[in-house]
């Protein structure tokens, strides 16, 4: 079988996409080209982006204008080979046109991957609508994160056949490790928790369109005082966050840990009972998926998100199944959830067996079948 050849074009490589980016290169011969370094407002820098794999990829050099990321050579690069069809995420204000205007001229077929399902109302995002739009109409197949975002672009006019669902996943063996019960206990020792104590666990950047605030008046009216907010990240709401806690008096019942690297984070599961993720929509949109609740589910932590969430939103959190779901900006549902699941151990265990359950068959191997599905639909029209 002659299979097509793909160039590939985001932003930059994440331990959240590589090994994804490697499952599609095993299958069908792909360029990736990444023209940032992982500099993005909304990355943690210190996360770092992957330079080593075993995939074909450039590191595109480019300057930055105001918040567009101009990499000149991205052209010659998408020009020079011959591509059968060329996929581009939907970020990057030049390097998304110019590869949909490379495909038309080349006259080749343009996938593009979206999460986003709701109208985004910033004036940079107002401006480029007309383009999106375009973009919408045209592409010969999208492949979305989620049912949700497929719902979305139906609404908007895109015919079901052209939309292709890949499972927004991790590599689920880095998160469903676990601590050993005596490196459970040091952590907890060095967190000055009681054995008694239950770990409501967030784990991000503190920023005000993650809901920290409505986290934090949720946990305030909690009955069960033997609960502790662990707070996993870094951000410009840590100082707010942490003055509530201390006027409202239950400082002593939250723990800042500040950033924590990517190997990390398995540690602060592996001693959590439930996570929240409170996220709230903005004018720059709703949280696109949250791969937290993957991270989570790995090691068997029910979630509690809000409806702004996609990863609610798109099927991975079943309210009541292993987790719940609540209105977003709605404290008193937040609190009633947390209180539910700390009230109702036998209720707990059954949601963490079944995420545990539900994370094992959403996998990015299910993200490249996606994937491979959409380009036969294209490399077939």
């Amino acid at each position: 079988m002659v299979y097509p050849r793909i160039a590939f074009v985001t932003n930059f490589c994440t331990h959240y996409t590589a090994g994804f980016f490697a499952e599609l290169a095993s299958r069908v011969p792909t360029d990736f080209y990444f023209y940032s370094a992982g500099g993005e407002w909304y990355w943690e820098q210190r996360s770092g982006v992957v330079r080593q794999k075993d995939f074909h990829f450039r590191y595109l050099p480019g300057i930055n204008l105001g918040q567009t990321r101009i990499a000149f050579t991205l052209p010659f690069h998408l020009f020079a080979h011959s591509y059968d069809v060329y996929i581009k995420c939907i970020n990057g204000k030049f390097a998304l046109p110019l590869t949909y205007l490379v495909a038309r001229l080349r006259r080749k077929p343009f996938i593009l991957r979206t999460g986003v399902w709701t109208d985004l109302k910033t004036p940079s995002q107002r401006l480029l609508a007309p383009l999106v739009r375009h973009l919408y109409r045209n592409a010969d197949a999208i492949v979305t994160y989620g049912e949700h975002v497929k719902r979305y672009l139906e609404s908007k006019g895109v015919p079901s056949e052209r939309i292709f669902v890949a499972p927004h996943a991790v590599d689920n063996s880095a998160y469903n490790r676990t601590l050993t019960p005596q490196e459970q206990e040091a952590l907890r020792a060095r967190l000055n928790l009681r054995p008694e104590q239950r770990i409501i666990l967030f784990l991000g950047r503190l920023v005000a369109s993650k809901g920290c605030m409505d986290l934090m008046q949720a946990f305030a009216e909690l009955q069960d005082k033997d609960a502790v907010l662990l707070l996993v990240g870094e951000g410009p709401e840590h100082a707010r966050m942490e003055d509530y806690a201390r006027r409202n008096g239950f400082d002593g019942r939250v723990r800042f840990t500040g950033y924590k690297r990517p190997e990390e984070v398995f540690h602060y599961y592996s001693i959590s009972y439930a996570m929240v993720i409170s996220s709230i929509t903005t004018d720059g949109g709703r949280e696109p998926w949250a791969l937290t609740v993957n991270e989570a589910f790995n090691a068997g932590v029910p979630v509690i998100a809000s409806n702004a969430v996609g990863a609610a939103a798109g099927g991975l959190v079943q309210d009541g199944v292993n987790g719940f779901v609540v209105p977003e900006r709605d404290p008193a549902s937040l609190c009633a959830a947390m209180q539910h699941l700390l009230d109702d151990p036998r209720l707990h265990n059954s949601m963490s067996a079944a995420a545990r359950q539900k994370i094992a068959h959403w996998t990015q191997a299910g993200m490249a079948d996606a994937f491979m599905a959409a380009v036969r639909y294209v490399s077939q029209r």
